[in-house]
């Protein structure tokens, strides 16, 4: 029995997919270009990180000894030179009592300024308290204080005069807080972000500029610690050595509590070229990238001296921020 079905090419349809060619396909991602910011990234890193109690114990306990080995050798060169030739070792004596004086002088100026950041954080809390609590006669005390604070501060001069005309009529903790915001915090808010856009500027350069291994991270630790001390001093926190290491730590762990590290590729490709040049030069994107974690590191910094919470004033805005500081800075995209 012969078959009626007719014989013939047999055709298989095939996906649309599968018919596309390696021209078709999406080109692969160059991931060695993407800029991650990692000198930044590794200095809010080190940091955050404080020492762990066997650090500490190791440094105090060699600090300790090595201060006793150099007062008993310093003592017994002293008295040996004494015992020699008596103007010399007593000219060496003196200035031994003079260095004395100069380390004891230094340890005052650092406990003031552990003091002066401390007012800092008493005067933020106590606003905290007061608004949440809507306590006049606390936000008046804040107030008042907030006055001796600035009193001798030129650029507070003008609002100074304006929240004492001002504030009787100010009848709620809110209202009075918003006021003394908005006279006397203003020009300081303006001062602080201008830094933090001369040292967001500073790491862009120097980590698009400088090729070695470590030294963008060396230069963006110089420069945000600057940062940090100088928007400490603009609110009324000088520090010495060890203070504005406090002070970086605070901003560091701030920074890392609010989630505020990463920087995504709507904050590259809002600066100026920052986009293209991510894809163009890896040194450039990594300036891009650093910049703009400087610029928040410097936002967490004015949060963290500020002594009032934002409430009338506006917060800085990073994206504003890191346009303003990059813009141009490598060129127009």
């Amino acid at each position: 029995m012969s078959s009626n079905k007719a014989k013939g090419p047999v055709l298989i349809e095939m996906d649309e997919a599968a018919t596309q060619g390696p021209d078709r396909a999406p080109p692969v991602p160059d991931l060695a270009t993407v800029p991650e910011g990692r000198a930044m990234r590794a200095v809010i890193a080190r940091g955050a990180a404080g020492p762990s109690w066997l650090g500490r114990l190791f440094w105090g306990l060699a600090l300790g000894l090595m201060g006793a080995a150099v007062s008993v050798a310093a003592w017994d060169f002293a008295t040996g030179l004494i015992a020699r030739v008596p103007v010399l070792g007593y000219g060496v004596a003196a200035m031994g009592v003079g260095l004395l004086l100069v380390a004891l002088l230094i340890g005052l100026r650092e406990v003031a300024g552990f003091a002066r950041l401390g007012r800092l954080d008493t005067l933020r809390r106590a606003a905290g308290v007061a608004l949440v609590e809507g306590d006049l006669e606390a936000a008046r005390t804040v107030v008042a204080r907030l006055r001796a604070l600035y009193a001798a501060r030129p650029e507070a001069a003008w609002g100074l005069e304006r929240l004492v005309e001002r504030q009787a009529e100010q009848f709620d903790a809110e209202a009075l807080l918003g006021l003394a915001e908005v006279e006397l915090l203003a020009p300081l808010d303006a001062l602080a972000v201008r830094e933090v856009e001369g040292a967001a500027r500073q790491v862009a350069m120097v980590t698009a500029l400088v090729p070695l291994a470590l030294a963008d991270v060396v230069g963006a630790m110089v420069a945000n610690l600057r940062m940090i001390r100088a928007v400490a001093e603009i609110y009324g926190g000088r520090a010495g050595v060890l203070g504005s290491w406090r002070l970086a730590r605070a901003v560091m762990a701030h920074l890392l509590a609010t989630g505020a590290v990463a920087v995504g590729d709507d904050m590259i490709s809002s600066v100026a070229g920052g986009s293209v040049l991510s894809k163009v030069s890896r040194r450039f994107g990594e300036g891009v990238v650093n910049g703009a974690l400087t610029a928040r590191v410097g936002v967490a910094a004015i949060e963290v001296c500020r002594p009032l919470p934002f409430q009338r004033g506006r917060r800085p805005s990073v994206t504003g921020l890191v346009r303003r500081a990059l813009t141009g800075l490598f060129g127009q995209g």
